[in-house]
């Protein structure tokens, strides 16, 4: 067979682990399957970008058994990841860990991801109360910027649902450390429920 430019050849839309690829190493070249190289760039079960996403909802705290939280009072928010759907999460770590010491996790310094908290939620006198959730640092950065203020308007004791979608990155001190959702009550007592996690890595710094 004679020689062909690299533009007369035919396309592989889908290679064998078998095909081999030249590449030069140390000033000799050599050669390096496909199967090899997609190992290398990706390996087996961490997915072709390593984006991914996880759910995690927690089992303590339902309708028959509503968290509270006073006025005045800042908490973190209650998850004890009872259901956790990690199938697709591509990740070497979870995106949320629970324990005595809750924390939303990063993998990577550079990583974004999205962020989707719900949860019910009512109050006695929705008149006066409103509640703030916060995406709350566990030693420096600031990510209580990432933040959101919620009111009663459906009245006294109605229940109201929260659902919110937050982005943000990681930096080293998130990816060292963790972060929280804590949630801040104002004017009076605030009780929540069926709080679900969901997050979702949109850009991946491996």
């Amino acid at each position: 067979m004679s020689n062909k430019r690299i533009s007369q050849l035919n396309p592989v839309l889908q290679p064998n682990n078998s095909d081999v690829f030249a590449i030069v190493n140390e000033g000799e070249t050599k050669k390096i399957s496909y199967g090899t190289l997609k190992n290398v760039i990706a390996p087996e079960g961490t997915g072709g970008s390593g984006l991914g996403w996880a759910r995690y909802d927690d089992s303590v705290y339902t309708s028959s058994n509503k968290f509270t939280i006073n006025s005045g009072q800042t908490v973190t928010v209650p998850n004890n990841a009872a259901t956790v759907y990690n199938t697709y999460i591509n990740s070497n770590i979870a995106f949320y860990q629970d324990g005595v010491a809750p924390k939303i996790k990063a993998e990577n310094v550079g990583d974004v991801y999205i962020m989707t908290v719900v949860f019910k939620y009512s109050a006695a006198n929705a008149n006066q109360t409103y509640g703030h959730i916060s995406l709350d640092s566990t030693t420096g950065t600031p990510y209580e910027r990432v933040a959101k203020d919620f009111y009663f308007p459906k009245g006294n004791g109605i229940l109201h649902n929260f659902h919110e979608v937050f982005q943000y990155y990681a930096d080293t001190d998130f990816v060292n450390n963790g972060n929280k959702w804590t949630i801040t009550a104002t004017g009076g007592a605030i009780q929540i429920w069926d709080v679900i996690y969901f997050i979702q890595r949109t850009q991946n710094h491996a």
